[in-house]
């Protein structure tokens, strides 16, 4: 049996699409295996790189000499945002059979069943095309059995060209799956036996503007609910102009299952300070952040609420910094994702004035990470003594041993139970916090 590896950078859509080309290739009759997990050699490891930071792109590299390196013999594709951009880059590593094109990695497993090499000395595959497209890939649904919560992608690309961001260069224009195509995923998913799905996008807001005619993602949201397609819902990452209040008033109406849509957002401010917002191409300011947030919290009262941060913008002052940090100070927040500013070539950011010094950006990356940690502990405080609803995940914690499951609200709980509970909902009494966890007792009547 042909053994293969998947190296993914980067984010949540490029761990899917990794997912994705692992079930194609399994189907082939490959094997996943580790490198170095036994004798035999790997016939084919890809390499799905990051190009959103400098240190993604270069870990990107790395990762790259690396398997070629330690699996000599092995095949070594190459593909993903980094490679898309900086295809030649990679064609010249030796040792890298070939480069594939962001918008074509979903061929990859027919390139290998129609013509891949046995050994580096013998022709490469056929150059790919380095073109973006504005057609949206439809692939299968992620159900490798490695997830309790398989991911869909029904949104591509990004039209919004912030003055920082290297994706819409590397993903194009933003596109999306088709309204039926998406309930059909949903669909064959449930059927699989899985509870939870997340729906991602690299921007999810965006969600059917391209469509003929035209969708919503609150119509698809909409959909889903009323039809019962899924017991549990959950979005990625959504852009703060993008959630709708009617999207808020339809995560506080499904809090019963089936058609339940999760009570977690996932929002990019990146900035507190309006002169930066604008210097961003952001198109809101500081106090729409704000009504935002409180917006949510009215509304979705026990909400999760996750922010992406991004520290050391070029003429990020003292003072935008301290903008930043009261903002987020002073909102009801859970968690924060904080990224320290990267200069990506190829974007107008990467010619503008006054950067900030790299162990400036560093020390104001630390202070916010220590503030998203006050966060997430006062919010996991705020949890304890509610009864609620986990969905039992299908690993235990490697600690302490015990089953671990997430509510609706993104909290991570540990509960004393047999393993046939596992991709079940149970209710729950949160009685205490420990670590990143909270530890929960099973109600008598689950």
């Amino acid at each position: 049996m042909k053994k293969f590896h998947i190296k993914t950078l980067g984010c949540k859509v490029n761990q899917y699409e990794s997912e994705v080309i692992a079930q194609q290739l399994q189907s082939m009759g490959y094997e996943i295996a580790e490198p170095g997990a036994g004798d035999d050699t790997l016939d084919v490891i890809i390499v799905n790189t990051c190009s959103v930071t400098q240190k993604a792109a270069m870990q990107s590299r790395q990762a790259t000499r690396q398997v070629i390196r330690s699996n000599p013999g092995t095949t070594i594709i190459v593909t993903g945002c980094h490679a898309q951009i900086h295809a030649d880059e990679f064609r010249r590593i030796e040792g890298v059979d070939e480069v594939i094109a962001q918008n074509l990695k979903h061929t990859i497993p027919d390139i290998l069943a129609a013509q891949r090499p046995t050994a580096r000395n013998e022709a490469p595959f056929a150059a790919a095309d380095k073109t973006t497209s504005n057609d949206f890939r439809p692939l299968e649904p992620s159900m490798l059995g490695t997830r309790t919560r398989p991911f869909i992608k029904i949104q591509d690309g990004c039209d919004a060209f912030c003055t920082y961001c290297i994706v819409p260069y590397s993903r194009g224009r933003s596109r999306s799956m088709p309204f039926s195509h998406v309930m059909d995923h949903v669909g064959r998913i449930k059927q699989a036996g899985y509870k939870e799905v997340v729906l991602t996008g690299i921007h999810l807001g965006c969600y059917g503007q391209d469509l003929a005619p035209s969708a919503t993602l609150m119509e698809l949201l909409d959909k889903i609910h009323t039809t019962r397609a899924i017991e549990r819902l959950r979005l990625s990452s959504i852009e703060p102009h993008e959630l709708s209040d009617d999207i808020l008033e339809l995560v506080a109406q499904s809090d019963i299952r089936p058609g339940m849509i999760c009570n977690h957002f996932h929002i990019p401010l990146q900035s507190g300070d309006d002169h930066v917002l604008k210097k961003m191409n952001r198109p809101y300011t500081r106090n729409d952040f704000i009504s935002l947030v409180n917006r949510i919290h009215r509304t979705v009262p026990d909400a999760a609420i996750g922010v992406d941060v991004l520290a050391g913008f070029p003429g990020e002052t003292e003072n935008a910094f301290k903008n930043t940090y009261d903002l987020i100070d002073g909102l009801p927040v859970t968690y924060l994702h904080v990224f320290p500013f990267s200069s990506r070539p190829g974007t107008p950011a990467a010619r503008f004035p006054d950067p900030v010094p790299t162990e400036t950006a560093k020390q104001r990356c630390s202070t916010l990470r220590q503030l998203g940690l006050q966060k997430k502990k006062t919010f996991y405080r705020q949890q304890i003594g509610k009864t609620v609803e986990i969905l039992i995940e299908g690993q235990r914690e490697r600690t302490s041993g015990l089953l671990k499951g997430l509510t609706s609200n993104y909290i991570p709980v540990l509960v004393d139970a047999e393993d046939d509970l596992q991709n079940s909902f149970v209710t729950v009494t949160l009685s205490a916090s420990r670590d990143m966890f909270i530890v929960g007792s099973i109600q008598a009547n689950n």
